[in-house]
């Protein structure tokens, strides 16, 4: 099973915005504590609830997000 699968999307949950495995934690949550410099430990710590694949999902999601073709006018 893929980590993708632990992302999901509950149009009347946190406004649809992607989060982990149906949980009120939004993907976006996670990717802003790693790039202030949070180590995925102290992550799993601060959030009990959470597993490393959580995180790794996340991290997936956003990589397969930003993958989009840029059309310019011109």
């Amino acid at each position: 099973m893929s980590v993708l699968a632990r992302i999901t999307v509950n149009p009347a949950q946190c406004g649809g915005r992607p989060c982990i495995r149906g949980m009120r934690i939004r993907v976006k949550d996670i990717l802003d504590l790693l790039a202030a410099g949070v180590s995925t430990e102290t992550i799993l710590q601060d959030y009990p609830y959470l597993e490393k694949e959580d995180i790794q999902a996340a991290l997936e999601f956003a990589a397969a997000e930003s993958d989009h073709v840029m059309l310019r006018a011109g």
